[in-house]
């Protein structure tokens, strides 16, 4: 076990792919340079983002290779090892730690709505017989919960189960977990999936996250790390306000991860056709959607303009962050937590 703790964003990357629908070795590599260029402190194949299940186990295990391989230790990967059952996902453990993975994210179980009792005997299963260091990955929109108690109770009785991935959201979660395991763990991590409250998870006491949107625009959530955690909130807010905007038009306006894909097209990474086949209906949204995000990156310096333009003005709710802000800085002081 590492005694570094996990920090700072890890992209979810997306696969491109071929004109076949296979994997683009190339276009991966090329991908993973682009990427650590810009400043992301690790990179997190195999997760939601990079459609997992739309794989085959084969193939998540050549997306490891290839991503490793070109990440040559650069930045640590926190390599996606769920499979459909606690076998083949310890499997996924020894091969992937054979390859240098810094850890692997496990998913709750999923399909079965699970217990906590059996969310906690998987997990320690897993635990017991990794030869690598294990992130929790809850996200309940897709799979069995993982609540607080359970989090707690793997944390002190699993030292191989080190940090914790959380999708759900939800700040007061997040805030009840750092509450009932760091002074137990100091080095457990924490790292929020959820773009729109990434500066709000920081705050409250988040070690980083794995976001969508670094995966498109590194170089905003790079900074937007940056200028939280050194204190400078006038300058993070306003950073969060434009990522809001963005992940939103990307995760709102099309089949997951569809805008994502075509966002990342725009700024000139060939991703090809995702694999999950679009109705027309959805062709033509995912034309407008394109349009839109080509407004927004562009606002930002990314790209040009669409042939159509652009609208003038911005329609974001700015006090919303602020208020979600407000709140966690309240509820912080309330319990006594650091926001170190």
């Amino acid at each position: 076990m590492s005694s570094t703790r996990l920090s700072g964003i890890f992209t979810p990357n997306i696969v491109p792919l071929d004109a076949q629908g296979d994997i683009n070795e190339t276009e991966t590599r090329r991908y993973v340079d682009w990427l650590i260029e810009r400043g992301v402190h690790g990179l997190y194949p195999n997760g939601s983002t990079g459609e997992f299940t739309r794989f085959t186990v084969e193939e998540r295990r050549r997306i490891i290779e290839i991503v490793t391989d070109q990440a040559a230790g650069r930045v640590p990967v926190l390599a996606g090892a769920a499979e459909a059952n606690v076998r083949e996902t310890i499997k996924a453990c020894e091969h992937y730690h054979g390859l240098g993975a810094r850890a692997v994210a496990i998913v709750s179980p999923f399909y079965y709505k699970l217990s906590p009792p059996a969310v906690y005997a998987y997990f320690k299963e897993i635990a017991d017989h990794s030869p690598i260091d294990v992130t929790l990955y809850n996200i309940p929109l897709f799979a069995s919960p993982i609540d607080v108690p359970t989090v707690q109770r793997l944390a002190e009785e699993c030292p191989r189960i080190v940090a914790i991935k959380d999708s759900s959201g939800d700040i007061p979660h997040m805030l009840r977990m750092i509450a009932a395991v760091r002074p137990l763990r100091p080095e457990f991590a924490f790292l929020t999936g959820w773009d729109a409250a990434l500066m709000p998870m920081l705050l409250s006491g988040c070690d980083g996250g794995t976001n969508a949107t670094s995966g498109v625009v590194p170089e905003i959530t790079r900074k937007l790390f940056d200028l939280t955690i050194a204190g400078q909130l006038e300058e993070a807010r306003d950073l969060q306000f434009r990522l809001l905007k963005l992940f939103d038009a990307m995760i709102y306006n099309s089949e997951f991860p569809e805008g994502f894909r075509a966002a990342l097209k725009l700024r000139g990474i060939e991703t090809g056709e995702g694999r999950q086949p679009q109705a027309p209906s959805q062709q033509i949204d995912l034309q407008t959607l394109t349009d839109e995000l080509q407004c927004l990156l562009a606002a930002e310096g990314f790209t040009g303009e669409p042939v159509c333009g652009c609208p003038v003005g911005e329609d974001f709710d700015a006090e919303e962050i602020s208020r979600i802000v407000q709140k966690v800085v309240g509820e912080l002081k309330r319990q006594g937590i650091s926001e170190a």
